[in-house]
C-alpha cells in the first residue's frame, strides 16, 4: 500500500522540485504540484515531475464559468494528474462540468473552505456560517455534483466523511506535533488527520525546509 502522504511542492525552481522529489520519492505517495510551480513551469514541468513514477496532484483550484473550467481541464488530459482541485464555490455546474471534462483517472476534488481561513476570515467576505458548517454545506453540493471528494483540513475531515461515507479525502496543512503553523490557521498532526477519515495528507514545509527532506518524510511516514 503506498504512502498516503503527499509532499507538496510549492517552488517555481523546477530543479529544486526535481531535487526534492527525488530525495524523498521512497517515503511519500504522490506529488501536489500547486500554482506557483505551474505557472513557472506550465505543462513541461509536470511532465518533468512524472517521471519519478508518482502520482500527480495538480493542485490548480480552478474557478471561473463552467464553460472555462471545463476547457481549462480538458487541456490538462495530456498530464493525467491523479488528482485535481477545483473551488467548490464555483457552484453545481461548474462542478458538474469539471467532472465531465476530466479523464477517467483523475479524481476531481472540491476545495471547501482554505486551511488558511478562521471564521473571522469567512465573516470578512460574507459567509455567515461558521467554518465546519461550510465545509458541510460545500460536502454535500460536491457530493450531488458528482465529484470524487473534496479538500478540508483535518477539524472538518471526520464530519464531512460522516456525511459522505464513499468520498475522497485529501487533507492540506497538516502540522507534526509541534510543528511550526505557518499561514495555516486550522492544522492537525498527520495522524490525527487520518484517524478522522483522510484519504490523503498533503505536508509541505515540514518536509521541504527541513534540514533533511527524507529524514523528515520518514518521520511522518513512521506515525502513520
Amino acid at each position: 500500500m503506498s504512502s498516503p502522504v503527499y509532499i507538496a511542492i510549492d517552488t517555481p525552481d523546477l530543479d529544486r522540485a526535481q531535487q526534492l522529489a527525488g530525495e524523498v520519492r521512497h517515503h511519500v505517495g504522490g506529488l501536489k504540484l500547486g500554482l506557483e510551480f505551474f505557472c513557472a513551469n506550465g505543462h513541461h514541468g509536470v511532465l518533468e515531475m512524472a517521471k519519478f513514477g508518482l502520482p500527480i496532484f495538480l493542485d490548480l483550484k480552478l474557478h471561473d464559468i463552467p464553460n472555462t473550467v471545463a476547457k481549462a481541464i480538458q487541456s490538462l488530459h495530456v498530464l493525467e494528474p491523479a488528482i485535481l482541485t477545483v473551488h467548490a464555490a464555483g457552484g453545481r455546474a461548474m462542478l458538474e462540468e469539471a467532472k465531465a471534462a476530466a479523464g477517467s483517472g483523475t479524481r476531481v476534488v472540491a476545495v471547501t473552505v482554505l486551511t488558511s481561513l478562521d471564521a473571522g476570515d469567512l465573516r470578512d467576505i460574507g459567509v455567515s456560517r461558521e467554518a465546519t458548517a461550510q465545509v458541510e454545506h460545500l460536502t454535500d453540493l460536491a457530493r450531488e455534483a458528482g465529484l470524487d471528494g473534496i479538500v478540508c483540513s483535518g477539524a472538518e475531515v471526520g464530519i464531512a466523511k460522516k456525511r459522505w461515507p464513499g468520498g475522497y479525502f485529501v487533507v492540506p496543512g497538516v502540522r507534526p506535533a509541534g510543528g511550526r503553523l505557518g499561514d495555516q490557521k486550522r492544522t492537525v498532526t498527520p495522524r490525527q488527520a487520518m484517524d478522522a477519515g483522510a484519504s490523503v495528507i498533503v505536508v509541505g514545509r515540514p518536509i521541504t525546509q527541513a534540514p533533511n527532506p527524507d529524514q523528515a518524510a520518514r518521520a511522518i511516514e513512521a506515525t502513520l
